[in-house]
């Protein structure tokens, strides 16, 4: 895969152990946010450099940086539909991007230092890296409000919800890690239960998202943005419940641009493979990076990651704005003439693992 000799001061760390290659993200100071040449740390990945990216829009304009999402949904392609299994060990923080690094893979081990997030749609962006293929297949409507609140997940909460195979106490990572290295098999079933001699069932804490599924089905299960909205007022109508009134208000926090192209790419993903998803989402990111229809991400930057002052002003301002016609642009394809759509590999099926050919 690449030479076994790293520098510490490259951004990707590759390592040749026996039979395994260990790939460490080493961008520690920026909790390990994706780059062109790409932890360690406390974070596994903190997601794509948004602050960067936005300089880069206003210095050079958008598609100064379409070659950067290009190369990484080729990326989470090709993970996603690798023969040989990927084992992430997500022992920190794993945000946006950082999902697409390891999701897609056959093996994502959390610890209780895990924490996942998928925090777009703050910051004027939506859920890509494949999110609407991965969220979209989780129990009920969990993936949509996830994707639409950004909310945080613990490991044992990742393990619950399918986003996590196995949890493993960080303490036996070493262990793990060194047992992983002595296979000489690619054998998922093998490889699963040499992880499973280090792994625990945690349990969930009483006041897990989790256990709340009953609610989010409910109002998560709604056709749009707006009645989703209007099931958790009238769940706060029935019942004080700080948890349902603090899920209102981060959605009215955010971009409702972001919102309602969000809620429609996690619903079509439902019915899509993994590569007509990040193809989808291709065209989705070309639109917000260009700001033909708004401009939520420089103002988004500027709000939660620039200025700080976290008071975005979104524009358009409220969801009836955002009509189904606008959102349909967002699903079309750039007309320029230097733009075109995302070509992923070609991947036979005839020698692709069971797991892999279900993703297609």
């Amino acid at each position: 895969m690449a030479s076994s000799v790293s520098s510490q001061h490259d951004e990707v760390l590759v390592e040749e152990k026996s039979f395994a290659r260990i790939l460490t993200l080493n961008r520690p100071k920026q909790l390990n946010a994706l780059s062109s040449q790409m932890g360690k740390g406390r974070a596994f990945c903190a997601g794509g450099d948004v602050a960067d990216l936005v300089h880069a829009i206003r210095a050079g304009g958008w598609k100064s940086r379409l070659n950067n999402f290009l190369k990484g949904y080729t990326s989470n392609y090709l993970m996603a539909t690798y023969s040989k299994p990927q084992v992430s060990i997500l022992n920190g923080i794993v945000m946006g991007g950082g999902n697409g690094a390891s999701m897609h893979g056959r093996f994502r081990v959390a610890t209780e230092n895990t924490l996942f997030a998928m925090p777009e749609t703050a910051v004027g962006l939506f859920p890509d890296v494949g999110a609407s293929y991965f969220l979209s297949r989780l129990p009920g409507f969990f993936g949509e409000y996830l994707g639409l609140t950004g909310a945080r997940l613990d490991g044992a909460e990742m393990l619950a919800c399918g986003l996590a195979t196995h949890f493993v106490p960080s303490a036996k990572l070493p262990m793990l890690e060194a047992a992983l290295c002595e296979i000489d098999s690619s054998d998922p079933g093998f490889i699963s239960s040499i992880i499973c001699q280090y792994s625990e069932q945690p349990s969930l804490k009483p006041q897990s998202v989790y256990n709340r599924l009953d609610v989010i089905d409910r109002c998560f299960s709604q056709k749009t943005v707006e009645e989703i909205l209007s099931a958790l007022e009238r769940e706060v109508v029935d019942r004080r419940d700080d948890w349902i009134s603090a899920t209102i208000r981060i959605l009215k926090k955010a971009s409702p641009t972001s919102l309602k192209i969000s809620l429609r790419s996690i619903r079509v993903g439902r019915f899509q493979g993994v590569g007509p998803c990040l193809v989808r989402e291709y065209r989705m990111v070309s639109h917000v990076m260009r700001g033909e229809f708004s401009k939520d991400l420089l103002e988004g930057c500027r709000a939660i990651l620039l200025d700080k002052d976290k008071n975005p002003k979104w524009e358009p301002s409220k969801l009836e704005l955002v009509t189904d016609t606008v959102v349909d642009r967002y699903f079309s394809k750039v007309k320029d003439e230097d733009w075109e759509d995302l070509k992923l590999p070609v991947r036979s099926k005839f020698n692709l693992p069971p797991y892999v050919i279900a993703k297609l």
